[in-house]
């Protein structure tokens, strides 16, 4: 009896266990992109990006649970790993993170986060994702806080953690209101030029 090859495409597609397939995160990620782009985020649903992708539903939900999740896998992908590089000091590094940010969120494919915003008021899913993103984003900016409290440059009082909410606050305000054109260099003086000594 013969033995049946599997073609090329099936070999790189198929489950490599608990691991992600990068040929077919790729390719979920991707139709997920198209379908966003075509019909906006209530548009897309698991079933479609499935279809498009030639994907099981079933590994869609393993690795995204759910519409949020996947809405802001799309995002973090086309915004990249960003790291909050020290400057030297808190206000040129919340500058270079404001800069950062608002050039990207005026491309395209930044724009998508104001839809996931928007489509939180209404989806408890794509709620509960964007709380978690948040979550991790603050926590990475209470870093860059900490690290300019190591280095002595904020007043005895301030807290971390409520000075990371500001910096965020401020971005995500620029964001929903369409005022990414904002000086970063004057909106990180304004939003934490009085913590610093």
């Amino acid at each position: 009896m013969s033995e049946v090859t599997p073609d090329r495409a099936t070999v790189q597609r198929r489950s490599i266990g608990a691991r992600r397939n990068p040929a077919t995160e790729t390719a979920i990620l991707d139709a997920a992109e198209a379908i966003l782009t075509e019909k906006g985020p209530r548009g897309l649903s698991m079933e479609a990006v499935a279809r498009r992708a030639k994907a099981g539903k079933a590994t869609l939900y393993k690795w995204w649970p759910n519409r949020g999740a996947l809405l802001i896998a799309i995002y973090e992908r086309s915004k990249g790993d960003h790291q909050h590089h020290d400057a030297g000091d808190l206000v040129a590094t919340v500058a270079a993170f404001y800069k950062f940010v608002f050039d990207f969120w005026r491309t395209p494919a930044g724009q998508v986060f104001a839809l996931i915003i928007a489509e939180a008021q209404s989806d408890a899913a794509v709620a509960d994702a964007l709380a978690r993103y948040r979550a991790e984003r603050l926590e990475a900016l209470r870093e860059v806080v900490d690290r300019s409290r190591t280095r002595g440059e904020l007043c005895a009082d301030i807290d971390s953690s409520a000075l990371a909410e500001l910096i965020m606050a401020a971005a995500w305000m620029k964001l929903l209101t369409g005022a990414l054109d904002a000086d970063p260099k004057a909106l990180a003086r304004a939003v934490v030029g009085t913590a610093v000594v």
